[in-house]
């Protein structure tokens, strides 16, 4: 690793240009995360120093910021890329169901942008994770996924790489008499292990930001929840992380034991969510009388599909979620 762009020490800031250290810190995203951005979609800074050492301007900084916000609402990587090319000021970004294409600027402002995203090579990724879980194949699989986060970062390789994957398997699955269940455990269980292994530190709780991550009674699918805990700590973000099939006594406790600002609720079908808890739990309260607290309860997944209202937000996706969180975090 380059220490020069890590360090965020006086190297980084000499001529008013910042590290790819301090552009990440500043940003709230993981370093390989710029460098990926810079790679895939031309999003990099305008010079380079010492032949591969980025350094980064106020401008440059403010492209990666319009990028950061339009990925947080949902827009794939690549689309975003496109929309914050374009300039300062961006049209609205397209319904995540929109199917139009968003052109690109006629002449590249920055180095690398005539390059096309490379759609193919993403395709390529998940081909090859399936192939090696298809294999059983441990070392394999291991590395695929570690490349893909270190390239891409968390968000971007769960979303264009490891959630499609998982996604096949399910498919092929469901289409071959139930014979591929053995693939499917195989490949969650990597899957975890690498968002460990690449997911940071721990962060220490703080007053009105903490985020309680459980699934709802009777549910066992936690690795959405895994990979929303290691988003949110690349954030910066505590997370108190209480995994499957929390009996619902043991998450109201949970709750009142660390005052959270959002709890996360995750239910994989209908079968496990419930209307009624989420609401009973947006409802506690604590605090002095008269600055009372109430967590806001973000209904997680698939199962939760036409049973929520407007005070119980329902994030689509891993980007919108990690936004919702931020969003209550601020407030």
């Amino acid at each position: 690793m380059d220490v020069t762009e890590g360090d965020g020490g006086a190297a980084g800031r000499a001529g008013g240009r910042l590290t790819t250290g301090e552009v990440a810190r500043r940003l709230g995203v993981a370093p390989t995360t710029v460098r990926s951005w810079d790679r895939r979609y031309g999003l990099g800074p305008a010079a380079h120093t010492g032949g591969r050492h980025r350094r980064w301007t106020a401008e440059d900084l403010a492209l990666l910021e319009r990028m950061c916000a339009l990925t947080a609402t949902g827009l794939p990587p690549a689309e975003a890329a496109r929309l914050a090319l374009d300039g300062p000021e961006p049209a609205p970004p397209p319904a995540r169901e929109s199917t139009a294409r968003i052109p690109r600027p006629a002449t590249p402002a920055r180095r690398g942008t005539g390059a096309d995203p490379r759609p193919g090579d993403v395709r390529q990724e998940c081909k090859g994770v399936t192939r090696a879980a298809l294999r059983l194949d441990t070392v394999a699989l291991d590395r695929l996924l570690d490349t893909a986060i270190e390239e891409h970062g968390l968000v971007t390789a769960w979303t264009e790489v490891i959630m499609p994957t998982l996604q096949a398997v399910g498919r092929r699955w469901e289409n071959s008499g139930q014979r591929y269940v053995e693939v499917e455990h195989f490949l969650s269980w990597h899957v975890s292990g690498a968002l460990r292994r690449h997911a940071p530190p721990a962060v220490a709780d703080r007053a009105g930001a903490t985020t309680v991550l459980a699934c709802a009674p009777a549910e066992n699918h936690t690795l959405p929840l895994e990979v929303l805990a290691a988003a949110l700590a690349e954030q910066g973000l505590p997370v108190r992380m209480f995994g499957g099939a929390l009996p619902v006594d043991s998450l109201v406790a949970a709750v009142r034991r660390t005052g959270p600002a959002v709890v996360g609720l995750w239910a994989q079908s209908r079968t496990t969510a419930s209307r009624p808890l989420a609401q009973h739990v947006s409802a506690i309260e604590w605090g002095v009388r008269g600055a009372r607290r109430r967590p806001v309860v973000l209904t997680l997944g698939p199962g939760w599909a036409g049973q929520t209202l407007p005070d119980l937000p329902h994030p689509p996706g891993l980007a919108e979620a990690v936004a919702a969180v931020r969003s209550a975090v601020s407030r």
